[in-house]
């Protein structure tokens, strides 16, 4: 075999040339502890807060707590599978959520993952879990409203695009169906929901699922569920994840309802986490900065200049009481953060009225410069005269001999209340609320008995909408002039007389 030195020379030379040095260089540590959804790690000197960081078996964790030897980690998967001692390497990556038109419709978990067994979802971009709220210059005033469809809450505490509206109470006083029936509202009108349950029982994410989906509500809604059997750590990152799922939306100019289902459980569930991380517990257990854990959250709803689109998103949190306590720690914190809360009462609620909103505690401190105008004419009487009505109720019990004014009084507060009252995912649109209390303030109920009211209410709208067209008007010109007024009693006369 005949061996040529100029062709093993060429041969060297080649690979030498063609020689490329590739260095992947990937920082690891390993596993000193785990246990309850917690890892602590040694040897990340380089790690970033809020880091993805890759264990064994393709589970994931984010790094939380920065410590002079070690760093604190929080597992989003089954901590079952990590042992001691095993190899954690870090990615450089900060946590994100995939987001995307094609996640309406779907029910994801708290790292974006569908779990609705309709298989995968196509991502369109990754939104960072924890992203700086939107500054002050690129705000603009809440001046949209956004109808509810629920006549105590739209005529009394109304609701702007860009605002975050509290919703408190006991638990089994109506908070969820509140919600559900907001976003219910918002067929056909472009906004799109997102609804994160917190800490809730899959059954009851599975009922409301199906309640949205049977209302065809779920074709512009993503329900992102962390439920009670889920670790804490995933119960913590589900409202993050369904605000960094909303700003994609807002982002591209569009409005988003958001719902979080409740924060009261966001709220224990940090508590547990920052306990096992041995972070210095505060008030009722809870760590320090559990304020900032709400309003780092809370401060990302907005409604964006027009330079940015004009997106916004509308954040209605939910936190449940202890027998009405409304002073306790979380509840203070967060109605401090909100602009405006919607209170249900457990008595309003168990004498049957329903949505038990109490408009004596209820306030709304920036709707009502997005309330629409016809709708602010009719409703401003309301609250005032509920307020005194309740009062009178209250003399009324000890006093047997009223007068024939204070008597008239009573009967027209009855008769406020008898139409406030609303059946559940019973939405009306905005011109036909505004009928129901330009009747019942301008006494056109006066004869009607109270037990008849919901029935000629019903009866008085599909009269108007069938043979006239005052609704269509009222929709159009947004405010009730003269002649829209006259127009309106003589109709509302006409079908008593009918």
């Amino acid at each position: 075999m005949n061996i040529r030195p100029e062709e093993v020379s060429n041969i060297i030379k080649n690979e030498i040339e063609n020689y490329k040095k590739i260095l992947n260089i990937k920082t690891s540590g390993s596993v000193l502890e785990v246990g309850d959804g917690i890892a602590r790690v040694y040897g990340l000197s380089d790690a970033k807060a809020g880091e993805i960081l890759e264990f064994s078996d393709n589970v994931i964790g984010m790094v939380l707590n920065l410590e002079e030897n070690n760093v604190g980690v929080i597992i989003l998967g089954d901590f079952t599978k990590i042992k001691e001692g095993d190899e954690v390497k870090s990615t450089g990556r900060i946590v994100s959520i995939p987001a995307g038109e094609e996640f309406l419709g779907r029910v994801v978990n708290a790292l974006g993952e569908p779990i609705d067994g309709k298989g995968s979802v196509k991502i369109e971009k990754y939104m960072e879990l924890e992203r700086k709220a939107s500054g002050i210059i690129s705000r603009q005033p809440v001046f949209q409203p956004l109808q509810t469809g629920i006549k105590s809450i739209d005529g009394m505490v109304p609701i702007g695009k860009g605002q975050r509206e509290l919703i408190i109470g006991d638990r089994q006083t109506g908070k969820t169906a509140i919600a559900i029936d907001a976003i219910i509202n918002q067929k056909h009108t472009g906004v799109k929901c997102i609804y994160v349950a917190i800490g809730q029982k899959r059954s009851t994410v599975a009922q409301i699922y199906k309640k949205l989906e049977d209302l065809g509500a779920m074709e512009y809604t993503t329900i992102v569920a962390a439920t009670a059997s889920e670790a804490a750590s995933l119960q913590y990152i589900s409202p993050y994840a369904g605000v960094a799922m909303a700003e994609y939306f807002m982002d591209k100019g569009e409005d988003v309802l958001i719902v979080y289902d409740d924060l009261t459980k966001h709220a224990v569930a940090y508590r547990e986490m920052s306990l096992l991380l041995k972070r210095p517990p505060g008030r009722e257990a809870y760590p320090g900065d559990v304020f900032y854990l709400h309003s780092r959250l809370l401060e990302r709803a907005a409604k964006l200049s027009d330079e940015l689109g004009g997106g916004s998103i509308t954040a209605l949190p939910i936190i449940e009481t202890q027998e009405g306590d409304v002073a306790a720690y979380i509840p203070t914190n967060v109605i401090s953060i909100t602009d405006g809360q919607i209170f249900l009462d457990t008595q309003l609620f168990n004498s049957g009225f329903r949505p038990a909103i109490d408009a004596g505690i209820s306030v709304s401190r920036v709707g009502g410069a997005a309330q629409l105008k016809a709708m602010k004419q009719v409703a401003s009487k309301v609250k005032l005269e509920l307020a005194q009505y309740t009062e009178l109720l209250t003399f009324s019990q000890f006093g047997s001999d009223l007068d024939k004014t204070t008597k008239a009084q009573l009967e027209k507060g009855h008769r406020i209340m008898a139409m406030l009252k609303q059946s559940q995912n019973k939405p009306y649109a905005v011109e036909e609320q505004v009928i129901s209390f330009y009747a019942v303030t301008n006494g056109f109920y006066k004869d009607i008995e109270i037990k008849n009211v919901a029935e000629f209410e019903k009866e008085l709208i599909s009269y108007l909408k069938e043979n006239t067209d005052v609704l269509t008007k009222i929709k159009e010109k947004g405010v009730l002039d003269e002649a829209l007024e006259k127009e309106i009693s003589d109709n509302i006369n006409k079908f008593k007389k009918k």
